[in-house]
């Protein structure tokens, strides 16, 4: 008889955990690229639950040093820009591509500083020296110029928006040699040069836009700036700081986009853009009424069937202006954005079957999403009021909603009970998932709920949606009350209870189950190793949902060939 200690059979399936994660248990770590495509997709440089923000750029560099394949940073930096929508990190890939290979380098350098905030932040990361220098190469130098002159007005202008480091810090470093004398006017209005240094441009090679501006900003009454600002197709931001009132700001918001309205509901509102404010010397503030027209308007931009699908926009943005809207905001706009959160889910693909979605409310995802950003003294530095559990609740709202067979539950140390109202709007739906729980985390919990009280229901596999820093395992006491977090043979507790899961499964004729590891935060290490039946994948953009369903159908594949995908 053969060594039963040795041939179990749930040995030959369960591999033991490799390392302990920041919660203190056990845990698969990914592969250096695996790791870094995560963080790439998911990290911010902020503080967050387990990580500050030095550790998260300690593990960059840590993790790059590891990956010998430029190629592949470079497909990351696209990837991270074009598809996750994030901005910190494909810049400092950027950066360190400048110092590893300069031809990929000018290869991806205007498809990741797709415009001037990414420009600044790649400027901004090369001076503070983390990446192996403190100024430009001439190699880099080449770059800005070329991203300098060959960026049209609207492009320069909207770059100019912002400091520390500014448009003039960059020109001026940069030291771009005008292709003709409109761009060198222009080059000379943006750094403050008196007009007699343009020479041999004069103020009249200035482009036409920026002639309106410059008038729009001299103007002397509100009717005039209201008068120029109706022609004058530039970002909202430049005309801001001029403005001369409310009329003014009416005029703003029409030629602000979608997206600009649906990020700046509450600066509209301080500038009175949601009433009639009257006007004259007798003019009384307390008597204001409301302006039914621009809130229509409004209403109407946010809302729009054919916009949100033509820019497949997803739910999360319109659930972060909900959630940041102040409380003066018009209902009607507050309605608006459910109704554009209902009209996004439609951008989401629908699942080959039904699935658990395992849905982690534990204490450490209240952390902000983006990571706290607060200073030194602690307020301010752009947290956002989004956290973690937030997102994970879109993403198992908006999962249901497309897959309403579905079925969602909620943990942290215990599995919680949902009974979903089929006519919750994505946002309520949202909301309410997201105020379960708040105690520590046992991962495996949604798979003890699939294989006991939905063990008679047939799944196409599973969807974790979390952070990952499981430590407990029901039931399996350790030292001092706590909790080992190991399932059988050295494993995770959520691989001893997946083997469960797929057995079963398979039993009710689910030929090949699989599991989806989503995680929110860049931590570097997962519950379930990366292998033929699961995947493991960072990130909260929409891309998110079409590598989920491509993996259920077996049609495209993992998290990394996701991004060696990309096209350079």
């Amino acid at each position: 008889m053969a060594n039963k200690s040795l041939f179990q059979s749930i040995t030959s399936v369960l591999p033991r955990a490799t390392v302990v994660n920041e919660a203190g248990g056990p845990a698969y770590k990914l592969s250096a690229k695996h790791a870094l495509a995560q963080m790439a997709a998911t990290g911010t440089f902020g503080n967050v639950y387990y990580a500050s923000a030095q550790n998260q750029l300690d593990a960059m560099r840590k993790l790059i040093d590891e990956i010998d394949d430029n190629e592949f940073l470079a497909k990351l930096a696209v990837y991270s820009r074009e598809r996750a929508y994030m901005k910190d990190m494909p810049a400092a890939l950027l950066v360190v591509l400048s110092t590893r290979d300069t031809k990929l380098m000018h290869q991806v350098f205007d498809r990741v500083a797709d415009n001037g905030r990414v420009l600044r932040t790649v400027f901004q990361m090369t001076r503070s020296g983390q990446f192996g220098r403190k100024g430009l190469s001439s190699s880099l130098q080449r770059a800005f110029q070329r991203w300098l002159n060959d960026a049209s007005v609207g492009k320069l202008l909207s770059a100019s928006i912002g400091n520390d480091p500014s448009l003039r810090d960059i020109l001026r470093m940069a030291r771009p040699t005008p292709k003709d004398d409109a761009r060198r006017a222009l080059f000379g209005w943006l750094t403050d040069k008196p007009v007699e240094k343009w020479a041999p441009a004069t103020a009249d090679n200035l482009p036409s836009t920026v002639q309106s501006l410059v008038a729009y900003r001299a103007a002397d009454t509100a009717e005039a700036q209201t008068l120029i600002a109706g022609d004058l197709q530039v970002r909202w931001d430049l005309l801001a700081d001029a403005a001369k009132g409310p009329l003014v700001w009416k005029a703003i918001a029409r030629q602000m986009g979608p997206q600009a309205l649906r990020m700046n509901l509450n600066t509209l509102l301080r500038h009175d853009v949601f009433s009639v404010v009257p006007t004259g010397p007798g003019g009384n503030v307390s008597h204001r009424v409301t302006d039914r027209q621009m809130i229509d308007y409004v209403a109407g931009q946010l809302a729009d069937r054919d916009a949100i699908a033509r820019s497949r926009q997803f739910p999360y943005q319109f659930l972060a202006a909900y959630m940041n809207a102040a409380d003066e905001v018009p209902s009607k706009i507050k309605t608006a954005l459910h109704d554009a959160a209902e009209i996004a889910c439609g951008n989401v693909p629908t699942l080959p079957g039904p699935v658990i979605i395992g849905l982690d409310t534990s204490g450490s995802m209240g952390c902000a999403v983006t990571g706290n950003r607060a200073g030194r003294s602690g307020r301010g530095g752009g947290t956002s009021k989004m956290r973690c559990v937030d997102v994970a609740a879109l993403f198992a709202a908006a999962i249901l909603r497309r897959n309403p067979d579905s079925v969602v539950i909620p943990f942290d140390t215990q599995a919680y009970k949902v009974k979903v109202d089929p006519s919750d709007t994505i946002l309520s739906l949202s909301a309410r998932l997201s105020k379960y729980g708040g105690g520590g985390t046992d991962c495996s919990l949604p798979f003890v709920e699939a294989n006991t009280r939905y063990a008679k229901q047939a799944f196409a596999g599973i969807v974790l949606v979390s952070d990952n820093e499981s430590w407990i395992t029901s039931g399996r006491p350790h030292f001092n009350n706590r909790y080992s977090g190991y399932g059988q043979n050295g494993s995770t507790g959520v691989m001893t209870q997946w083997e469960k899961f797929k057995k079963t499964q398979r039993g009710l004729g689910v030929v090949d189950p699989k599991l989806v590891c989503i995680d929110i935060q860049p931590y570097g290490t997962s519950q379930a190793p990366e292998r033929d039946d699961i995947l493991n994948i960072g990130g909260f953009s929409d891309s998110v949902f079409n590598v989920v369903s491509s993996f259920l159908e077996n049609d495209a594949s993992r998290f990394v060939r996701e991004v060696e995908s990309v096209e350079l």
